[in-house]
């Protein structure tokens, strides 16, 4: 039988409840293992078998399940760092005057309502497939005129060709099974000259080692093999996107840091160190030993967390061009 996610009564298992803070922090998308046992979500499989990347198969959670993760993209977005790196993002991308704008992957629409009064931009379409996510999206841009979300998979997306000037994705594709799809997608519905615009985590990246063997650092790779289907997806982008027929016209990089203030980077050792403890890899005495290190290293001074981003920005060529 493969791995499965269940949503549960928010009762902790004996076991589990020890290996959890008192009051641990509100998690957030990079950070979802805690979700596994101390939010009302379980996950079952055989022994040994890797967590999977919930966010790929987050149409088969039931919709109290598919609300906790809402809550978890919401609380991302409203972190100081997170928001300017998505500023300096679309600061990058030449959105036309009253330009109508796609974006794929918008779960509760943090980014769209940003979008939504964006210079240039008249009118945006958020799609998403899971309905619950949606559904808090719409609450949330409700006094929005120019905004709409439509239930879609981002590799078969349900638009006429050439329907729009710029198609975004943010932090979509490294969850998406095939993710050549979803930009052949973009592709398609963009119109000519119209601009794709993603902006991935280079999760792999991720990192509050000191040095070689940094026991902590086993927390945090716990945590990002739950999260992702594809931890590296940024470094693949420009052969992605050329592959499908764009010309790149952008690619940089964008990072997260944390050493004085460390409340992200500490949520992550924290439900990393959950999440070894559930699985029974480490006992509770060791789980307890690992977030008390993180927390005398930022006493310290010493504490150091980051996660390294990329984004791409890439025309369709026009006709005639020479290209796809």
């Amino acid at each position: 039988m493969p791995p499965r996610w269940d949503a549960q009564p928010p009762i902790l298992p004996d076991h589990a409840d020890r290996c959890l803070d008192p009051d641990p922090a509100v998690p957030d998308e990079e950070s979802f293992t805690i979700l596994q046992r101390g939010r009302g979500l379980s996950w079952t499989g055989k022994e040994g078998d890797a967590m999977p990347d919930v966010w790929a198969t987050v149409t088969e959670l039931d919709a109290p399940t598919q609300e906790l993760l809402a809550d978890v993209l919401e609380t991302r977005g409203e972190h100081p760092q997170q928001q300017a790196m998505r500023r300096d993002f679309l600061a990058d991308v030449p959105f036309p005057p009253r330009a109508r704008v796609l974006e794929v992957g918008c779960g509760t629409g943090v980014l769209t309502r940003v979008l939504a009064g964006w210079h240039n931009v008249g009118s945006v379409v958020g799609v998403d497939v899971a309905p619950t996510l949606l559904e808090r999206a719409r609450g949330l841009a409700a006094a929005l005129t120019n905004v709409t979300f439509d239930e879609a998979d981002a590799r078969s997306l349900p638009f006429e060709d050439e329907a729009f000037d710029t198609v975004v994705f943010d932090s979509t594709l490294c969850h998406v099974p095939g993710p050549e799809d979803a930009l052949s997608e973009a592709f398609r519905v963009l119109r000519a000259s119209g601009r794709l615009a993603a902006f991935e985590g280079d999760y792999a990246t991720t990192t509050v080692a000191l040095g070689d063997h940094d026991p902590l650092q086993a927390c945090v790779d716990a945590m990002v093999a739950g999260s992702v289907t594809d931890g590296r997806i940024v470094r693949r982008l420009p052969g992605l996107v050329g592959g499908c027929g764009f010309e790149i016209e952008s690619f940089r990089s964008h990072g997260f840091v944390e050493a004085s203030s460390g409340d992200y980077m500490l949520s992550i050792v924290d439900r990393g160190a959950d999440s070894l403890c559930s699985a029974g890899q480490i006992g509770e005495d060791t789980a307890a030993a690992l977030k008390a290190e993180a927390r005398r290293r930022l006493d310290a001074g010493s504490f150091f967390g980051h996660i390294a981003y990329g984004s791409i920005v890439a025309r369709k060529p026009a006709p005639g061009s020479g290209s796809r």
